[in-house]
C-alpha cells in the first residue's frame, strides 16, 4: 500500500478542510507526490534545521486525521523559512543530501526527482510566505 501526498499553502485555520478534501492540490496551491511520509518530511526538517530525527518526528504529530485515513501535518515554520530563503545552489545541495538518506535510498528515489521536489517546495514556501499562509502536508493511504 502506498500513499499520496499533497503539500499545500493555506490559511492556518484550513487544516480540517484540507483533511476532508479528496485532492487538496485542486483547491489550494501545492504539489503532489507519492510516498512522501512523515519520516521523509522529518528527514527534510533535520537537513534544514540540524534537529535530531526524534525531535523532528515529534514536531509532525497530525493536526487532523480523517475517517478514510487521510492526515494533515503542518510543516514547521523554520523549515518553510529555510526553504524560502535558500538559493538554487543550496536547494540543489539539500536535494542531493536528501536523496542520499536512508528514507529515500530504500525506496530507490531518483536524485533528480528529489532535487526537483525540493525546488518545488521552495517555490511553494515563497508563495506561502508572500501570502502569509502555512504549508500543510496531506497524506492519504492508497489502496493497491
Amino acid at each position: 500500500m502506498g500513499i499520496l501526498t499533497n503539500i499545500v499553502a493555506a490559511e492556518e485555520d484550513e487544516f480540517a478542510a484540507i483533511g476532508e478534501s479528496l485532492h487538496p492540490v485542486e483547491e489550494w496551491s501545492g504539489l503532489e507526490r507519492r510516498d512522501i511520509d512523515t519520516a521523509k518530511i522529518a528527514t527534510l526538517h533535520c537537513l534544514l534545521t540540524g534537529d535530531e530525527l526524534e525531535q523532528a518526528l515529534y514536531a509532525y504529530e497530525p493536526l487532523y486525521v480523517g475517517v478514510e485515513g487521510a492526515m494533515v501535518l503542518r510543516l514547521a515554520d523554520e523549515v518553510v523559512d529555510k526553504l524560502a530563503a535558500l538559493d538554487e545552489d543550496a536547494l540543489e545541495q539539500v536535494g542531493a543530501e536528501l536523496a542520499a538518506t536512508e528514507e529515500f535510498e530504500i525506496e530507490q528515489w531518483d536524485a533528480d526527482e528529489v532535487q526537483d521536489m525540493v525546488l518545488e517546495l521552495a517555490e511553494l514556501a515563497q508563495l506561502a510566505q508572500s501570502q502569509e499562509q502555512i504549508l500543510f502536508v496531506w497524506i492519504h493511504p492508497l489502496l493497491t
